[in-house]
């Protein structure tokens, strides 16, 4: 088999921790066996928000990483307010209405004068470091990840300097994403995030994303091809010795300030006042980042004493909560802009032989998986009365010791099936 060799430019790598990590690190543990050679260029000093030691052991011994320094306006930041800096970075903005003075300099500034992103700075001396490499080591093909997106500013570059084949992964949307409605940008701002937008779009010689909803906004902005290549689940070791002996309802993942259902909150509340077996039995778990805007209002329904925030854990702790919770629980911000978000905690969800209690926006990517899997029910924003027959459905069969998942159509999802499609995509570029 001719081997052909393949140039990763990511941000996010070990010990990084959370999802975005996770897609580039299984795609190189796999591509070795599709005929691809990966070598990983990421940055020296980054900024992670969230580490996880334990992915560094997940790293192939045969992969090639080559990495720069990088300069960040986070670290400056720090200085001013470590809590406001540390937030923003992983993703967790305030309510505009709770937003400190400090808070809203740092949005304007990171929105304003940091485009595309706060990693800017890291294209320049990338593209110089890497244009030497790329011709010292032959090497045809780069593959670009964002967010950030600076990255594919990189791939741009390095494109126009050097004509080779350019694959940009697109891991979210870039001018629809959430948050950038909370960056407080300009008009001129705006203008340059959608031009840039256009560029990459319209010069990378394959664009991969992560949902339908997204292949179908960007096929109104590009002719170039664009394949969906989801996130997905990998083989694992870890075992438990038994589920939960309560009703545990478990959120993995960051519950950012807009992924607050308060639908969610009150049906729970309902239930424990209206069921005294359901009171007893009840317990919430949030494992991961939390607003403290969502745990307000968790708490304003009367539910403090019945929530559990454990924080963040490491990928095979998170392994575990999934496998010994009684439900989980998958929340996404009931807008328009979120349909095309498919968090990468769904994929080992679906393998956890635990069934999936998710919200959303209406016809969302997320309900259509859930769906066709057969791993749970998926309920938009404006469905009470079915979320809280639904979830005393299930606390009923886990009386009766009978709740349980019979997943079907799994196997397109796994990391190693997505890979060989992804191998394709490369050896045809």
């Amino acid at each position: 088999m001719t081997t052909k060799k393949a140039l990763i430019i990511t941000y996010y790598w070990p010990p990084a921790g959370g999802p975005g990590v996770q897609r580039w690190l299984k795609f190189v543990k796999y591509l070795p066996d599709f005929g691809v050679e990966p070598i990983v260029y990421c940055p020296e000093n980054p900024n992670y928000p969230i580490q996880d030691q334990s992915l560094v052991n997940e790293i192939p011994e045969s992969v090639t990483v080559i990495k720069q320094k990088i300069k960040e306006p986070y670290a400056l930041a720090r200085l001013f307010s470590k809590g406001s800096t540390t937030k923003i970075s992983s993703g967790v903005i305030p309510k505009a209405k709770k937003q400190s003075l400090i808070e809203k300099g740092m949005l304007y500034v990171r929105g304003n004068f940091f485009i595309p992103d706060a990693r800017k700075n890291w294209i320049s001396p990338s593209v110089s470091f890497l244009s030497d490499y790329i011709k010292t080591h032959h090497i045809d093909t780069i593959i670009t990840t964002g967010p950030p997106h600076s990255l594919h500013i990189i791939g741009l570059q390095l494109k126009a300097a050097l004509g080779l084949n350019w694959i940009a992964d697109f891991r979210d949307p870039w001018t629809t994403i959430g948050y950038h409605k909370a960056l407080k940008l300009t008009a001129a701002s705006k203008a340059i995030h959608l031009d840039l937008e256009h560029k990459v779009l319209n010069t990378a010689d394959h664009i991969i994303v992560t949902s339908s909803h997204t292949k179908n906004e960007f096929a109104l902005k590009t002719e170039q091809p664009i394949t969906v290549i989801t996130n997905g689940y990998d083989a694992h070791e870890v075992k438990v010795k038994q589920k939960d002996k309560l009703f545990s309802l478990s959120h993995i993942g960051s519950l950012l300030s807009e992924r607050n259902p308060t639908i969610l909150w009150e049906v729970l509340s309902e239930l424990i006042n209206e069921q005294p077996d359901f009171a007893k039995d009840f317990k919430l778990q949030l494992i991961g980042v939390v607003s403290d805007d969502v745990l307000e209002t968790i708490y304003t329904f009367g539910l403090k004493d019945y929530v559990d925030v454990v924080g963040y854990v490491s990928h095979d702790e998170a392994i575990k909560f999934q496998m010994q919770s009684q439900l989980l629980l998958l929340i996404e911000i009931d807008s328009e802009d979120t349909k095309a978000i498919i968090p990468g905690k769904l994929f080992e969800y679906l393998i956890s032989k635990t069934p999936i209690l998710a919200l959303g926006p209406k016809d969302a990517d997320v309900a259509h998986i859930i769906a066709n899997t057969q791993t749970g029910t998926y309920f938009s924003y404006n469905q009470k009365q079915a979320l809280k027959t639904q979830l005393l459905t299930y606390f009923e069969a886990f009386k009766a010791n009978t709740l349980k998942v019979n997943a079907k159509g799994l196997e397109p999802y796994s990391r190693k099936a997505l890979t060989e499609k992804l191998s394709a995509i490369i050896k045809d570029c």
